[in-house]
């Protein structure tokens, strides 16, 4: 039996009351159960997973559990689950198994009759850096062609059409994010599984398969592989209050999917990713799992009330025609925890709010662009926000222990910076 979340979930930032954490879409801390999995782990099952003798066979049956509990929070099979150290090896192993699926199965087509050429891969233009930066290497290098489907400004999702309209005869991935990281719209996986699917049906060569980053969802909303009808999806352990670790959750690895390893060594994960196992990591990451598929309901409940009071609250205290949600798109779902917010006003740039708040711990957008200086989020503008608006975005992300209260100190300290800047 999964065990409940009872202990609150702090960062070490907000160990002073002075300092209230809302960037839980950067990364979370560990809950504890989390760290009583990992030092367990570390006390009796340091041992090889590999041996025979009593410390090395805890150890595999630390790494087979787990292995389960990850499947059992997408909805998967525990023989369908790689553990990867994050999700940007687990992104960058799915490009690479593609493009190596598709060298081997068109080389005797392209000897034959002149067959597809350079592989075609799809991702949209708000992907993370590990996915985006990947498909332009490519591109870059000559090794696939790469074309990049915009989100459409009024929903912010990816739209089936616009995504349909681009596959080739040399199509063979399409990459879509689960859920933005910025702007927390959930894009539409399943219709644009079914609608690729129904491509694949007509004996197309080669097959299109489907991919979906899903970092930002997990431990937010419900994810079920079944349901998206994906063949790969990534699984980031640091953002569901897990160590910083991942997986690869891979419909039917090898055979029915295709896998091939980055690189070569002792046989570890079937061959498909070698290297002695992380096992306190990994231990780690299971119990996070099993929480997520104790607890969902709460925590999504619990995190959509506490977003939907932090949004009223800006509202009432800087007025409807000061606040600007970039987070707010009609008729797309969006996770239940992120409010990207606009404070309008030509001295209130995101960054500088943020360097003189004295309470509220935050981000402008994604932790991996906070080397960018004040250029506007690229994903706020392609998903149609205004430069002057993006520019003054606030990314607040509230976690499982977010309260009210520290919704009610954030705004106030927002208030008071406002005020500062403004003169």
């Amino acid at each position: 039996m999964a065990e409940h979340a009872s202990e609150p979930s702090r960062p070490p930032s907000q160990g002073t009351a002075d300092r209230i954490y809302l960037d839980y879409n950067a990364t979370t801390p560990l809950e504890p159960a989390v760290i009583r999995a990992v030092s367990e782990a570390l006390r009796e099952a340091w041992g090889n997973p590999s041996s025979s003798y009593i410390a090395g066979a805890n150890a595999k049956a630390l790494i087979s559990k787990a292995r389960e509990d990850v499947a059992t929070m997408v909805g998967g099979r525990a023989e369908d689950i790689i553990f990867t150290s994050g999700g940007t090896e687990a992104n960058n192993l799915v490009f690479h198994s593609v493009l190596e699926e598709f060298k081997r199965s068109s080389t005797a087509e392209k000897l034959l009759n002149g067959g597809p050429g350079l592989p075609h891969i799809i991702i949209s233009n708000v992907e993370h850096d590990s996915v985006q930066l990947v498909a332009e290497n490519l591109q870059k290098t000559g090794q696939a062609e790469v074309t990049c489907v915009a989100v459409s400004t009024v929903t912010g999702r990816v739209e089936a059409e616009d995504l349909l309209a681009v596959v080739r005869p040399n199509t063979c991935l399409v990459s879509v994010m689960l859920a933005n990281n910025e702007t927390g719209v959930v894009m539409p996986i399943r219709e644009l599984c079914q609608r690729v699917k129904a491509i694949n049906k007509q004996g197309r060569h080669p097959r299109i398969l489907l991919h979906t980053d899903a970092a930002q969802a997990l431990g937010k909303i419900q994810v079920d592989v079944a349901d998206l009808g994906v063949d790969y999806l990534t699984i980031v352990g640091h953002k569901f209050y897990a160590p910083r670790i991942g997986a690869l959750y891979v419909r039917g690895p090898g055979g029915r999917t295709p896998l091939y390893p980055m690189f070569y060594g002792g046989g570890q994960e079937r061959n498909f990713r070698p290297g002695t196992e992380n096992t306190p990591m990994i231990a780690g990451l299971g119990k996070a799992a099993e929480l997520v598929t104790a607890n969902l309901h709460d925590y999504e409940n619990h995190m959509r009330t506490t977003r939907l009071y932090l949004e009223q609250r800006l509202k009432e205290v800087f007025g409807e025609e000061k606040v600007r949600f970039n987070s707010h798109f009609p008729g797309s779902d969006s996770l239940p925890n992120t409010c990207n917010v606009s404070l309008l006003g030509p001295h209130l740039r995101g960054r500088k709010v943020l360097s003189c708040c004295k309470t509220l711990l935050a981000s402008v957008g994604a932790a991996c662009h906070s080397d960018l200086g004040d250029r506007p989020s690229h994903i706020l503008l392609s998903c149609g926000v205004s430069p002057e608006v993006a520019a003054n975005a606030l990314r607040l992300s509230v976690g499982r222990s977010t309260s009210r209260a520290d919704v009610d100190a954030v705004v106030e300290d927002l208030r008071n910076t406002v005020r500062l800047l403004e003169g």
